[in-house]
């Protein structure tokens, strides 16, 4: 149950915490050893070759001592990231009255219960809410390479997005026009390569519509984000040609980004292609990491 392992997550999050302050109380000694050496350094019209070795030992003490309270820090990071994980699961279950069962057909369940309809403005609510919690990719070297879905980098070629998890499918509207929208997995056909996906934004109907589509058709959305500070190459490029969540919907629409994030916090600046505006963009408008990705084809 995703209750449980929440209860289990949040106190192995406790224990982490508490390593980590008792790695920071353990360093502080050193730090404040070398800050009283500096200051013996002062009366001394040179150096000596004392202080010198002295202050050199500190400072691979007090390197150690950080490497070792970062270690600490990324695990609580990651564990961080799973409670928040775990937290939005249980609380899908609870409002969808249900959870997912298999069977041999398919790799994943086709036969999941439909999730109640929400209103507009709580989806949207939420879709910024999740899209802000996104975890933050941080490398643990500086030769590291960011992981599949990490913001710009695309998933892996076998990548197969799991039932719940959330995606941009190419469906074919009412008007029969493709066109690629926010939705959900519901399951996937390996024999047939196709996903049943259904539209998360479905106001005003009595139930979710789901849509056969296939694989081509589903891309998965980043499930990270990159920290321009540390990975600028995980971000897409000014300029580049997108496909983005227009603010207040759930479609994807092309547009040209006109800005990257400079922080982790920041989001996209884009201008979507719009017919009404003179020019053909509408203005720039922030979309989030979560809701960008590359243009698959020149097809709408």
């Amino acid at each position: 149950m995703a209750e449980n392992s929440l209860k289990t997550a949040l106190k192995e999050l406790h224990v982490l915490v508490k390593k980590t302050q008792e790695e920071r109380v353990r360093a502080e000694p050193t730090l404040v050893n070398i800050a009283r050496t500096h200051d013996k350094m002062k009366s001394e019209s040179k150096v000596s070759a004392y202080f010198k070795n002295k202050l050199k030992s500190l400072y691979v003490a007090a390197q150690d001592d950080a490497r070792k309270e970062a270690e600490m820090l990324h695990r609580c990071l990651d564990k961080i990231s799973e409670v928040k994980t775990l937290k939005n699961k249980v609380t899908t279950s609870a409002s969808s009255g249900g959870g997912q069962t298999k069977t041999g057909a398919s790799v994943f369940d086709s036969d999941q219960p439909r999730k109640p309809v929400m209103r507009r403005g709580v989806l949207i609510s939420l879709l910024q809410q999740a899209a802000s919690q996104l975890p933050v990719w941080k490398p643990q070297s500086s030769n590291q390479k960011p992981p599949p879905l990490c913001g710009a980098t695309p998933a892996e070629h076998n990548h197969v997005p799991k039932p719940a998890s959330q995606v941009c499918g190419r469906i074919r509207g009412q008007d029969s026009d493709e066109q690629w929208i926010l939705a959900e997995v519901v399951s996937y056909n390996a024999h047939l390569c196709k996903y049943t996906i259904e539209d998360i934004d479905e106001e005003g109907s009595t139930a979710r519509e789901r849509h056969v589509v296939t694989k081509r058709k589903v891309l998965p959305l980043p499930s990270m984000k990159a920290d321009p500070a540390t990975t600028p190459s995980a971000l897409h490029s000014k300029g580049q040609l997108v496909m983005a969540v227009y603010p207040q919907t759930t479609c994807f629409y092309k547009g040209v980004i006109t800005s990257v994030p400079t922080n982790v916090d920041d989001d996209y600046s884009v201008l979507f292609e719009d017919s009404s505006y003179p020019n053909g963009y509408s203005p720039a408008l922030k979309v989030p990491q979560r809701y960008i990705l590359p243009i698959k084809d020149r097809k709408r």
